[in-house]
């Protein structure tokens, strides 16, 4: 039995209020629409929302979420509505008003860094009581720039001493040869990344001062080794690929008044075949180690493009067997005329006449 029909009404502060609230053309309205499958009709500073009573509720919900935003003055768009969409249908009971009162860093451009999602909350409060963090998770879902945000914070509050942030020098699946300068200009490649987030955190002349004054260092994976690292916050990005020596290696860094955030996406690993992420077997030894948060962000936490959820939905729907023989199933050989055999067709038996016999039948003859 369907629900019954239900009406509410929602009074927006004023109409000034009622415009930001709505978006333009009441995008905004729009899209609460298509969210909750209810009727929005706006006249003035008053809105009315029609359909479903679970549905008009969670609506409601959400218009009260997007009221305290322009109550503090904060612009309200497209992404800030999908936000507190999501949560609602999430059935969190913290709303997105409530997650941006958690303001970690105010960039230089004025623009105030805090967690846009419940996984992202968490992750930044386990930074804050954790000596060891692991960020694990897709592309766009924040790992990496709430690390640094957090990082530039304690750097500010002058609860450390430095900033190093480090990643391992590997290619993205391809291979770009020897690369021109000295031994610097061959790994700022891979470490632009980290540098394009410190432009950012701290303003390209407020970077140059740090890294003048040594407070910052940005550096290959590979400068780690033998160091011991004190009253400093380090973060390693792209730590999916390490390898287990390497891991061990950083993990093993940690000096006294000190943090380290580990960052990665165990489904982007560049390492070559056979040689298992450190970050995928930490990740398993790890679990329980009291001092140590390991926490994994989903597609819910992604903040880029709304394509890049559905892209990792995409692939998540791709079963971690599929394209590859199953346990139970004959692994298949290319033979040379470009059929498939089986792989027992390539063993021999002890019988040479025998095997002769079933050479003969295989690869199968083909028309020219």
């Amino acid at each position: 039995m369907s629900e019954t029909l239900a009406k509410a009404h929602f009074a927006v502060d004023d109409n000034a209020a009622a415009l930001a609230l709505c978006g333009q053309r009441d995008e905004h309205l729009r899209l609460l629409e298509g969210a909750f499958d209810v009727r929005i009709f706006a006249r003035g500073a008053d809105l009315t929302v029609m359909g479903e009573d679970g549905a008009v509720q969670k609506a409601i919900s959400v218009l009260h979420d997007l009221q305290s935003l322009c109550r503090r003055n904060i612009t309200v768009t497209v992404r800030e509505v999908e936000r507190a969409v999501a949560l609602v249908r999430e059935g969190e009971a913290t709303r997105l008003s409530e997650l941006q009162k958690d303001v970690l860093l105010v960039t230089p451009m004025g623009t105030p860094v805090t967690p846009r999602t419940m996984g992202q909350k968490r992750y930044v409060d386990a930074i804050r009581t954790h000596d060891i963090v692991f960020g694990i998770g897709p592309a766009g879902t924040g790992k990496t720039y709430l690390a640094m945000a957090m990082a530039v914070a304690a750097l500010r509050a002058k609860s450390v001493s430095r900033l190093i942030l480090t990643r391992p020098a590997v290619e993205a699946g391809e291979k770009l040869g020897f690369l021109p300068g000295d031994l610097q200009d061959k790994v700022d490649p891979y470490l632009r990344p980290l540098y394009d987030a410190l432009y950012e955190m701290l303003g390209v002349e407020g970077y140059n001062k740090a890294v003048e004054r040594g407070v910052v260092e940005v550096a290959p994976l590979a400068y780690m080794r033998g160091r011991t690292l004190d009253n400093a916050f380090v973060i390693l990005d792209e730590a999916q690929n390490t390898t287990s020596e390497q891991m061990k290696m950083f993990l093993t860094r940690l000096g006294f008044g000190s943090k380290m955030v580990i960052t990665g996406d165990v489904t982007q690993v560049d390492l070559p075949p056979g040689k298992r992420s450190g970050l995928d077997e930490a990740r398993q030894i790890l679990v329980g180690v009291p001092g140590i948060s390991i926490n994994v962000l989903s597609e819910r936490d992604v903040v880029r493009h709304e394509l890049v959820k559905r892209i990792i939905e995409a692939y998540d729907k791709l079963a971690p067997g599929a394209g590859r023989a199953d346990a139970g199933e004959q692994p298949i050989f290319q033979d040379a005329f470009g059929g498939e055999a089986p792989a027992d067709a390539a063993a021999s038996s002890d019988d040479p006449i025998q095997d002769a016999d079933e050479r003969s039948s295989w690869p199968p003859v083909q028309a020219v």
